[in-house]
């Protein structure tokens, strides 16, 4: 059977199709494995993905429940319900991804325990706050309760994420492995497809010389990389007949494999440079978070308008380089942008600006000129031809300020930039709270003067520096004559009305340099560093025959006139330090020009200052 030609080829035949279709069939199982790997590499990507995006929908309802704690905002509290929402949907979907490794199913299942016993803390200050208890929700918000459990989540989010990226390298790694091992099956394939080929050939090569060339030559072509070469002549026998249809069929696989081989190449590439592209983007993203980080810790802790400046033009070039800036605040009173931090090199108006000057303020959102003449220009810009980024910085819809950059944003710096708008926009609202908190506690509700408690601290640090050879210090003590009268006649709004009143003109009428302080009742007390009594009495006395000189007329009622009696002195070294001589002393003056007959001021004599010093 297998001395003729035709059953040696049959059998010759016979292992070339085995061969063809055992290398076809390894090509296809390894091309489905490597596609079984990149779908384990994404999958893997995607549960990194939701798990940081739980973890930061955390943080933010954290961010929340402070903001609605510190500032009382409702939006606050809807923010940290959504965030929380958004949180516990995450964790749920990765304990769902990671089903098929029990492992780390696990671990997602304790972080998302971990996650809602976190959020029942949270709760708790968020609940005390909606019931109007933010006092004790600032207590519990600053001892630090659940800081531990935070702590722990952070960790053991740590470990998983790490578990999860090994995983995911090595699911990479096995994929490129699958890919070596699929290039070398398809050269082993055709190697060993080649050399059975070739015995055939020589069998019959007397026989069928025309037949071997043209197999020869087919064979040679696919050799030089030509894919598409096929046997299309007539063999002159059905064995070659079958021979060639043999080859073309093998080519074909080989065709089909081979790009497979190289569109799975170009896949593998394509994820790869994305993986790379990704890893260096979370890496610029990383250090921008820290350093936006640090700035935003040294803005919340600044006190003063120029601290905050100060901050802003350090850290702003670091975040976004090669990009000159300005800061602009809105002045409420004014309503106009005034700048308040300027860098590289930046010429901005001094006088600032109106809102409607600025499209991102109109339009509530980025406004920016890519090149120029290809959007309308903010006219506080000036120059038509500038290329510029105009980004609002707004607080539950109040403009509170514009940050203005000379360049264009563009790839991950508006991440940057957004952030950093939040950040300062953040910082500036606690900022003016803590300014109008600090205003509240050390002004008269009434009279909008400085209360005792201020004059107190303040006059202390006077007599200080008076003590250390300074200059000299004098104070008044004066009230308002007869005041009585108008509550007893015209009721307690009146009263009201006429301090008011008298207040509005001592702060008129005395220097800035002056300290005026609603001492109690009707009785105000006047701080004069660097004056003695004696000059400090022609102040007085302007300030005395202005008040005797009003008409009080209250919503079209004439409450008459009234008048004021002043006591003066001045602090000299044998005196108390804490301010209680000088108080007497010139409160003893007050009394005596009560007692002949009010409407005067009077300035303690050196013995009466002598005989306070004794007391």
């Amino acid at each position: 059977m297998l001395s003729s030609l035709s059953s040696r080829i049959v059998v010759l035949g016979v292992m070339v199709v085995i061969a063809l279709t055992a290398l076809a069939a390894l090509l296809i199982h390894a091309s489905l494995d490597t596609r079984d790997s990149f779908a384990r590499v994404t999958h893997s990507t995607e549960v990194i993905e939701t798990m940081s995006d739980a973890l930061d929908e955390l943080r933010d309802a954290e961010s929340g429940q402070r903001g609605f704690i510190i500032t009382h905002n409702p939006v606050f509290a809807q923010s940290f319900e959504d965030r929380i929402a958004g949180a516990l949907s995450e964790m749920a979907q990765v304990v769902s991804l990671t089903v098929d490794n029990p492992v780390q199913n696990s671990r997602a299942a304790e972080l998302h325990r971990l996650v809602r016993a976190r959020i029942a803390v949270l709760r708790g200050p968020l609940d005390l706050g909606k019931m109007g208890a933010f006092d004790k929700a600032a207590a519990i918000v600053a001892s630090g309760h659940g800081r531990d459990l935070m702590a722990t989540i952070t960790i053991r989010a740590r470990t998983f994420l790490d578990e999860e990226r090994n995983l995911q390298t090595q699911r990479t790694a096995a994929a490129g492995q699958r890919l070596k091992g699929v290039r070398l099956l398809a050269i082993a394939g055709v190697a060993l497809i080649a050399l059975i080929v070739i015995l055939v050939s020589g069998l019959v090569i007397h026989g069928i010389k025309r037949p071997a060339i043209l197999i020869r030559e087919a064979m040679a072509d696919l050799g030089k990389g030509d894919r598409s070469a096929r046997i299309t002549s007539a063999m002159g026998s059905r064995e070659f007949d079958d021979l060639a249809s043999g080859y073309n069929a093998m080519a074909n696989l080989l065709e089909a494999a081979v790009a497979e081989q190289v569109q799975s190449e170009h896949q593998l590439q394509h994820a790869n440079v994305a993986l790379v592209r990704n890893a260096d983007s979370m890496r610029e993203r990383g250090e921008a978070i820290e350093l936006l980080g640090g700035m935003a810790h040294r803005m919340q802790a600044a006190r003063t308008d120029v601290e905050l400046a100060e901050i802003v033009q350090l850290f702003v070039p670091r975040v976004l380089p090669d990009l000159p800036g300005a800061l602009f605040v809105h002045n409420n009173s004014r309503n106009l942008l005034t700048p308040m931090a300027a860098w590289g090199g930046v010429a901005i108006e001094s006088e600032g600006f109106a809102p409607d000057h600025c499209w991102a303020l109109r339009r509530g959102q980025s406004h920016f000129a890519a090149v120029p003449g290809g959007d309308i220009v903010c006219a506080h810009v000036g120059n038509s031809e500038t290329i510029y980024h105009c980004e609002p910085l707004l607080a539950s819809g109040e403009v509170i300020g514009v940050l203005y950059l000379e360049g264009m944003i563009a790839g991950d710096a508006r991440f940057q930039l957004t952030v950093l708008a939040e950040n300062i926009a953040s910082a500036l609202v606690n900022h003016r709270l803590q300014r109008d908190l600090r205003e509240q506690t050390i002004r008269d509700p009434l009279t909008g003067l400085f209360n005792r408690r201020y004059m107190e601290e303040t006059l202390a640090i006077e007599i200080a520096r008076a003590a250390r050879g300074g200059p000299p210090l004098s104070l008044v003590m004066c009230d308002v004559d007869h005041f009585k009268r108008f509550n007893d006649e015209f009721g307690h709004d009146a009263g009201d009305f006429v301090l008011h009143a008298v207040a509005s003109e001592m702060r008129a009428r005395f220097r800035d340099g002056d300290v005026v302080c609603r001492f109690g009742g009707e009785e105000f007390t006047i701080i004069a560093p660097g004056t003695t009594a004696e000059t400090l009495l022609k102040r007085v006395e302007i300030v005395r025959q202005t008040i005797a000189d009003l008409t009080l007329v209250q919503h079209g009622k004439r409450l008459g006139s009234t008048s004021m009696s002043f006591g003066l002195a001045t602090w000299n070294p044998d005196m108390s330090r804490d301010g209680s001589t000088l108080i007497q002393t010139a409160d003893a003056a007050l009394y005596q020009a009560k007692r002949e007959g009010r409407n005067r001021a009077i300035v303690s004599p050196a013995r009466m200052l002598e005989s306070s010093a004794c007391r």
